[in-house]
């Protein structure tokens, strides 16, 4: 039987919502309650369904994380749309697999650790707002790279891509940080991607069209 445990503390409430999207639930419930008072009932009903949408777009629901020894989970829920050998790329050295998430808005959008180990690195580069799912997002686009080195000496790099509405990377971590497979570090607000580059002999376990979960699905296999 597979095994799975527990890298983030299970949450304690029956609907959990990530930190970042308080400030917006929390205005847009109060302008609901103020529409309702003041007797404006379309609005006020308007505004319970899209207090309702914004809850569900920041909904954070816990992960079991797959113990099986070298697995790369996926960071981020969504389609897989891109999973080629490529031979170079401006944040790690040599040849890597890479392998491209698309998050639409209707995907829970926290991002997860990969892999356990130390993060080496985060560069942020600001950029433009293509639509995520284009190929010339991973390029153009505002993005924020996160480098991890395993502790067998391995690298990994995942980054998080802005996409034609989302305007808002959020990463919580900083270099030197230890971390596990499947843990918390971020989210991007209203449709993105992710873009994995994992060492070239890693196969695949996934391909274009898959849907995939952050912090449960694997996305290969370090050997």
């Amino acid at each position: 039987m597979e095994k799975f445990y527990w890298s983030d503390p299970p949450g304690m409430t029956a609907f959990p919502v990530a930190r970042p999207g308080y400030p917006i639930i929390f205005a847009a419930a109060f302008a609901t309650v103020i529409f309702a008072v003041i007797g404006f009932a379309g609005f006020a009903v308007a505004g319970l369904v899209i207090t309702g949408c914004i809850c569900c777009f920041f909904r954070d629901p816990d992960r079991a994380v797959p113990s099986k020894p070298g697995a790369v989970v996926s960071p981020a829920d969504g389609k897989v749309i891109f999973s080629e050998l490529v031979e170079n790329n401006p944040f790690i050295e040599g040849k890597c697999r890479k392998i491209s998430i698309f998050m639409s808005v209707l995907n829970v959008h926290v991002n997860r650790i990969p892999h356990e180990g130390r993060i080496t690195d985060i560069q942020y580069y600001p950029g433009k707002f293509f639509t995520a799912s284009l190929d010339k997002a991973s390029e153009k686009n505002e993005k924020n790279a996160v480098i991890l080195e395993t502790k067998d000496g391995r690298e990994i790099c995942f980054v998080q891509i802005a996409g034609l509405v989302a305007r808002r990377i959020i990463c919580r971590i900083q270099d030197g940080d230890i971390l596990e497979r499947g843990q918390r570090f971020g989210m991007i607000c209203f449709g993105s991607r992710l873009d994995v580059y994992l060492p070239a002999d890693v196969n695949p376990e996934v391909t274009p069209g898959d849907k995939v979960m952050a912090g449960t699905s694997i996305l290969g296999y370090l050997s």
